[in-house]
Formats: C-alpha cells, sequence, structure tokens
C-alpha cells in the first residue's frame, strides 16, 4: 500500500488533461481492485465481436501468389537469381528492384533472420511494386517463426547521414494511381519484420544524476529524446512517396522507436488491414494515415488486435500530438480490440473533421471505435471542442454514453484495462512506472519585453526574442527491442497476438 501511495503522490505532479482517471487506473491495477464494471465482463455483443476477430491471432496465407524470392543474410550479393533458398539474394532492396525490372507484382519475398538496411546499408527500402515481404524464416527457409527468426530493419547511427527522408520501408510513386479512379493496383503486405528506429536517433546520455538528461533510472537505455539539437532524424518507420491505390496489410510486426511518426502514409483508395502489431514509443503518432480519394469513400482501414504503447508529443513541452492512432480525412476506419497503453496525449484522436462545402464528404465517412481497453493515456479520446479552443477529451467508460453516433455509428465496450490484468507485467516496468510519474522538474523563462535589446528589436520590427527552459523526467526515451517483442501475445484477444 505505501508503495501504491507513492506512486500515486508521485503521479500527481504530472500535468496531463486527465489526472483523474490516469490515478486512479495506476492505483486499480497495482493494487488489483476493480476500476469499475464495465470493465470486469464485456456485453454478449463484445463477446460475439471478439470471437469473429480472434482468428488474427493465426497469420494469415499471404494474398500474392506470384514468383516467390529469397533473401538471406548469407546469400549472394551477385549471381544469384535468389528464387530458391540455395540462389538466395543477400539484400531485399536488390530483389526489389529485380521485381521492379519484371514488373512481378504479386512476387512474394521470403527473408531470414538478420538486420537489413537496404542498398549499401544506406538504411531504409523501396518498394516499387505490389508485393509481400515475408520476415521470420530460418537459415534454410524450412521453418518461419517471427519472434524466433527476428528480420529487422535497425539503422544505426552510420545511417543517420544515408537514409534522409525516407522511411525504414518507404513507397514509391509506381504504387501511387493517379490519374485513375479509384482502381485498386494491387495487395501491399508486410508481415513479420520488425522496424526500430531507436539505435539511429539523438538522445540524451542514460546518466539519472542529471536532471537536464531525463532519465529516470540507471535501468533505462537512454535519456530522453533530443529534440532540437543536433537536428533529430525526422522520417516515418513506414512512408508512402504519393499514395498507394491498393490494398495494405500490416501483420505481425514491431514499429519502434519513430521520431517522426510510426505509419504514415496515404492511401487513394483500397482496403487497409493492421493487426497484430506491436507500436511502441514513437513520437507525434503511433498511426496516422491520410485518405487522397476526393469524394472520401475509396479507402477503409481495419485496426485491430495491436499493442499501442507510449506514443509521445511533439516535444517535451508536451502540449501536442502524441497520439497512438488518428482518424484523418476521407478514409473510414474500425478501431477494434486494441491495447491503449500510456499514450503521452491521447489513444485514439478523432480531432480532423471536414466542413463548409466539404461537409458531404464528411458524412460519408465512418469511423468505429469499440471493444478496446485503455490503461495510463493522458487521454482516451480526443475530439474538437463544440464550443472552440481545446480540444474535448473523453473517458474510454464514457465513449458511447458521450458521443453522438455521426462521429461513432459503434462505440461499445471501450473499456478500462482488468484490475491486476497480467498484461501490466508484460511492459517494462522501469519504463512503465516512470511513465506513471512523469512530470515537470523544473521551468523557467527569461523572456523580457522590456529589455533593451527586446525594445530595440520591437522598434525596427523584429520579433523579441527570450528563452525557455523545460526540463522533464522523461520524453520519447527509447524503448528496448527485446522487450518490445515480448509485448505479442501478452492478452489473449486483445493488442498484439503472436504471430
Amino acid at each position: 500500500m505505501k508503495k501504491i501511495l507513492s506512486l500515486m503522490v508521485m503521479a500527481a505532479m504530472f500535468a496531463m488533461p486527465t489526472d483523474a482517471q490516469f490515478l486512479k487506473n495506476l492505483g486499480n491495477a497495482i493494487s488489483g481492485q476493480s476500476s469499475s464494471q464495465s470493465s470486469s465482463q464485456s456485453s454478449s455483443q463484445s463477446s460475439q465481436s471478439s470471437s469473429s476477430s480472434s482468428s488474427a491471432s493465426q497469420s494469415k496465407p499471404s494474398a500474392n501468389n506470384g514468383k516467390v524470392y529469397y533473401v538471406s543474410k548469407n546469400g549472394a550479393a551477385r549471381g544469384a537469381d535468389g528464387l530458391t533458398p540455395a540462389t538466395a539474394k543477400k539484400d531485399i532492396q536488390a530483389v526489389l528492384n529485380i521485381i521492379k525490372e519484371n514488373n512481378d507484382n504479386g512476387a512474394v519475398i521470403r527473408i531470414g533472420e538478420g538486420n537489413f538496411l537496404g542498398y549499401t546499408n544506406q538504411g531504409y527500402i523501396e518498394i516499387y511494386n505490389f508485393v509481400t515481404l515475408e520476415g521470420g524464416w530460418n537459415e534454410d527457409f524450412t521453418q518461419r517463426d517471427p519472434l524466433k527468426y527476428i528480420t529487422r530493419i535497425q539503422p544505426g547511427e552510420d545511417q543517420r547521414g544515408t537514409n534522409g527522408s525516407k522511411g525504414l520501408i518507404t513507397t514509391s510513386r509506381d504504387l501511387d494511381g493517379v490519374g485513375t479512379t479509384n482502381t485498386v493496383r494491387g495487395t501491399l503486405i508486410i508481415d513479420g519484420i520488425m522496424l526500430d528506429m531507436g539505435l539511429e536517433n539523438f538522445y540524451k546520455p542514460n546518466n539519472p544524476n542529471d536532471e537536464r538528461n531525463g532519465c529516470p533510472s540507471a535501468a533505462f537505455e537512454t535519456g530522453r529524446m533530443e529534440d532540437a539539437v543536433p537536428p533529430q532524424i525526422q522520417h516515418q518507420i513506414f512512408h508512402s512517396d504519393g499514395a498507394i491505390a491498393g490494398n495494405v496489410i500490416i501483420r505481425n510486426c514491431l514499429i519502434a522507436n519513430s521520431s517522426y511518426f510510426g505509419l504514415q502514409f496515404n492511401t487513394r483508395c483500397g482496403e487497409i488491414e493492421i493487426y497484430n502489431c506491436v507500436i511502441i514509443s514513437n513520437r507525434y503518432s503511433g498511426v496516422r494515415i491520410d485518405g487522397w480519394d476526393k469524394e472520401g469513400q475509396a479507402s477503409h482501414i481495419n485496426f485491430h488486435h495491436n499493442t499501442v504503447a507510449f506514443s509521445w508529443c511533439r516535444d517535451k513541452f508536451m502540449e501536442d500530438m502524441g497520439y497512438g492512432f488518428e482518424y484523418m480525412n476521407k478514409v473510414s476506419a474500425d478501431v477494434h480490440h486494441n491495447l491503449f497503453v500510456g499514450n503521452n496525449y491521447a489513444a485514439v484522436a478523432r480531432t480532423r473533421k471536414l466542413s463548409g462545402p466539404d461537409a458531404p464528404i464528411e458524412a460519408r465517412r465512418v469511423t468505429n471505435l469499440y471493444d478496446n481497453y485503455y490503461f495510463l493515456n493522458a487521454a482516451d479520446l480526443q475530439l474538437p471542442s463544440a464550443g472552440g479552443g481545446k480540444w474535448t477529451n473523453v473517458k474510454c467508460t464514457d465513449i458511447e454514453e458521450m458521443v453522438d453516433e455521426k462521429t461513432l455509428p459503434r462505440a461499445e465496450n471501450n473499456k478500462e484495462l482488468p484490475a491486476g490484468s497480467p498484461v501490466i507485467n508484460a511492459f517494462d516496468k522501469d519504463y512503465l512506472e516512470a511513465f506513471a510519474n512523469l512530470k515537470v522538474i523544473s521551468e523557467s523563462s527569461n523572456f523580457n519585453p522590456n529589455s533593451a535589446s527586446n525594445q530595440f528589436r520591437q522598434a525596427t520590427g523584429q520579433n523579441m526574442q527570450g528563452t525557455e527552459i523545460r526540463r522533464v523526467s522523461m520524453f520519447g526515451n527509447r524503448y528496448n527491442f527485446d522487450k518490445a517483442l515480448k509485448l505479442f501475445g501478452a492478452m489473449e484477444g486483445y493488442g498484439a497476438q503472436k504471430p
């Protein structure tokens, strides 16, 4: 009990929009007491939905059935055709380039374990065709287990100057249906690839003895993420050049430690399914998918069975961004059976809304949010304020009652994480506890509008200047790669399931 009270007192220093809910969830989770009647059991409708969606725990067969290629760290750089395990290529990008030359849409690339950094180890790969990237194969391609034979794209310091604005996986404009009328041109599948920017970003030292570092304890790999100097890396983990005119499936993947969005891409038309993914410690937003169909009817997102945790705000002032999942304009979405934990601004944001001449387009968008669990988020759902000004934050247990049917036609069974849930223990204990105790350590400003320099600048039409310093206990610290993998299958039926 002393530990519970200590945590709650320290957490009270964390100025977030929903502190009361935050403290309530934290205390209930640690003590094992029930937080609400709705979190103890789901309704029959939830049970039916869970049953119909629980098949997400099984890896689905590839939708592409074209030519099969093989990539292995022990493969050949030149000479091999990549069409058999014995003639595997060494580089994913080399195979993608062959597929582009042959226009092999529907091809499947099976990838062995190892860290694959693209052409000349530049730190990214670029996709030109609708293909399947299938990671998690053993050395001789006789067994597949994405959590045992780990296929990763994990750039480090050497890639800071070579991957530029490219996402770790970037789709080229070849997948964009510019000039077409909502024509689905194929299916892109990313399956069983672990994507992590944590070794590439700039962080403060992992020294808890200097409060400037934002390092809560010696157990942390890094201090807080740098937000200004040196210039932080600014690219997504998954990114599209233009929009994707086709179906997209992203499953059984880790999306970790991005400094600038996790999955952030554009859709022109097609069905987008994202499931069985751990999306953790990404800055700005874990998932943002924009619709590019001018009528707003050609794309739909099915986002389910994902664990979305510790999405961080834009900077250490923590005044904007920091979303787990964002509903964007001109695309409909169903968000269900996910686990949202510790998102720094809101687990889910439905803050975008077209109006005026575009109101009919907005009316065609359907956004559903149902059968999800939430824990320690600054806000569970964020909406625009009808009166303007600040955002409206809604607790998960109030979503169905308080949000109108036009905004969320389906909104049932959004619940706080059940008391004493073992899934809490699957998270890095030090990281979770430090987030619970997140606080501003010190804050100061030396802005003086009456100083001689600012009086001169104002008289000559220049902006006045000053400095502001804020020190926080943590912000965007790197989440350990191996510990993130332990979140697959941590909660049966919700969050990322095991491949």
